[in-house]
């Protein structure tokens, strides 16, 4: 009997409370194995899940800081290049050495440009780190996707000719209107980053960028292709990670913050898409956007 008693409580009790103290000590790898399905049995399975499901926490807050230290020192390189240029300007104009109104305009607009660059990735990088932690509010509504994409790219196309490069859409034929449910304004964002991505990574005389999409089981496929450099086998992998940048060469003055592609995937994710890119370098880029289909009766078909 004191045998039985040993074997079926005490032992069992002894393991967790060994696990306990562990995770006192701040060991949360100390795992609790039940040895029988009785009430101790229960608790001790109750236990483990408990235990798991706070190393999980434990483990994503860790990620966090770690995401946000390098995020931190990312911020810190990109603003040091715009921030430098500002004080050289402003020192020069100090110094004297704007000895033309021609000049002086020319420093005060350089400076000008730079604050601008510096405000815009403040923004990308706050609106990254709301996306980041789930803290930004998504409103989604029903959209009519051919509508939606028309008037994107009759906001962009302007912009895009400015700088050289055409922006085509190519609506599709389809039998029935097609409608996704999406938060406006945040799905514009990811369409905006792509295509002015895209235009910054031009190099041709004829550069132009197409949007359409066509119908699948279940959700639309979305696709934006350029003609532009494309990307390299190695980078196509990394370019939805923050600050990536496929030519290293590019910086925050040359080519954006480096988080376009991330906050698009970010935002596309939310949504319940995903977000997909295939390259081929010299002939282009093209960047794919699955979105649900909605069919009144639920979120997706």
């Amino acid at each position: 009997m004191t045998y039985f008693v040993s074997r079926s409580i005490i032992r069992p009790l002894r393991s967790l409370r060994r696990a306990a103290e562990e995770i006192k000590e701040g060991n949360l790898s100390h795992p609790v194995r039940p040895e029988s399905r009785d009430e101790i049995g229960e608790l001790a399975a109750a236990f483990e899940e408990m235990r798991i499901k706070l190393k999980d926490s434990v483990d994503l807050q860790l990620q966090y800081e770690d995401n946000r230290s390098n995020l931190i020192s990312n911020i810190s390189h990109d603003l040091k290049s715009p921030v430098a240029a500002i004080r050289g300007y402003v020192e020069g104009i100090m110094d004297g050495v704007t000895h033309t109104p021609e000049m002086l305009d020319s420093y005060i607009k350089t400076i000008h440009r730079k604050t601008v660059q510096m405000d815009r990735l403040i923004d990308e990088l706050f609106l990254f780190s709301k996306l980041d932690l789930k803290r930004l509010p998504f409103h989604f509504e029903e959209v009519a996707l051919d509508d939606f994409l028309s008037d994107c790219a009759e906001e962009l196309e302007l912009d895009a000719e400015k700088r050289g490069v055409k922006l085509i859409y190519e609506p599709p034929a389809l039998a029935e209107p097609a409608v996704v449910v999406a938060d406006r304004e945040k799905l514009k964002r990811v369409f905006v980053n792509i295509v002015e991505n895209a235009v910054k990574y031009a190099d041709k005389a004829d550069a132009a960028i197409w949007i359409g999409f066509i119908e699948e089981v279940g959700y639309y496929k979305i696709g934006v292709r350029d003609n532009g450099k494309g990307i390299s086998a190695e980078s196509l992998p990394h370019i939805f990670e923050r600050f990536y940048r496929a030519d290293p060469a590019r910086n925050v003055d040359t080519g954006g913050s480096g988080l376009g592609l991330a906050i698009a995937q970010q935002i596309v994710e939310e949504h319940g898409g995903r977000l997909a890119a295939a390259s081929e370098l010299g002939a282009g880029t093209l960047i794919t956007i699955s979105l649900k289909k909605w069919t009144g009766r639920g979120r997706a078909e």
